[in-house]
C-alpha cells in the first residue's frame, strides 16, 4: 500500500470523526430539551467531543490533506483542493471565535440559571444557529473533496 492511499484513508476516517461527532451533537441536544435535568450533563459531554475528538480530527484533517496533496502531487491551488480550504479555514474561524465560546458561555449560564432563563435561551439559540452553519460547511466540504466537481479540473 502507498503513502498516498494511506495518508487518505486517514484523512476519510478524520472526515467521518470529525462530521459523525458534529452531527451527534443536535441529538444530544435534542433529547436534553426534552428531559431538562439532563442538559447539564449533555452540554459538558458535547464540549468533550468537540475538543477532544471533533476539533482534532479537524486539525488532522488539515495535516493529512495537505500530506495527501504533497505526496499525489497534487497543487493546493486546484480548485476543489482550495475551495475544500478556503472552507475548512471559515468553518475554523467560525467554530473557534462563535461555536466554542457560545457553547462555554451556554453551560455557565445554565449552571447559573435555568434552561427557561432569557440568557441561556439565547446561547442555545445562538448556537443551534452556529451549529447548523457548521454543519453546512462541513457538508460542502465533503461534497466538493468526494465530486471533486468537473467544471474545476
Amino acid at each position: 500500500m502507498s503513502a498516498y492511499l494511506i495518508l487518505k484513508w486517514l484523512h476519510v476516517l478524520m472526515a467521518i470523526v470529525a462530521v459523525g461527532a458534529n452531527i451527534t451533537y443536535g441529538v444530544w441536544l435534542a433529547r436534553a430539551a426534552r428531559e431538562p435535568q439532563h442538559l447539564p450533563f449533555v452540554l459538558r459531554g458535547v464540549k468533550v467531543l468537540d475538543d477532544r475528538v471533533a476539533n482534532p480530527a479537524y486539525g488532522l484533517l488539515f495535516l493529512t490533506g495537505m500530506a495527501t496533496a504533497g505526496v499525489g502531487r497534487i497543487p493546493i491551488t486546484t480548485p476543489w483542493v482550495l475551495t475544500g480550504l478556503i472552507l475548512w479555514i471559515v468553518l475554523v474561524v467560525i467554530a473557534a471565535a462563535g461555536y466554542t465560546p457560545t457553547l462555554r458561555r451556554q453551560i455557565r449560564a445554565l449552571d447559573g440559571g435555568s434552561p427557561d432563563s432569557p440568557e441561556y435561551r439565547r446561547l442555545s439559540a445562538r448556537a443551534t444557529s452556529l451549529g447548523i452553519v457548521l454543519l453546512v460547511i462541513a457538508l460542502l466540504i465533503v461534497l466538493v473533496m468526494v465530486t471533486k466537481p468537473a467544471l474545476w479540473g
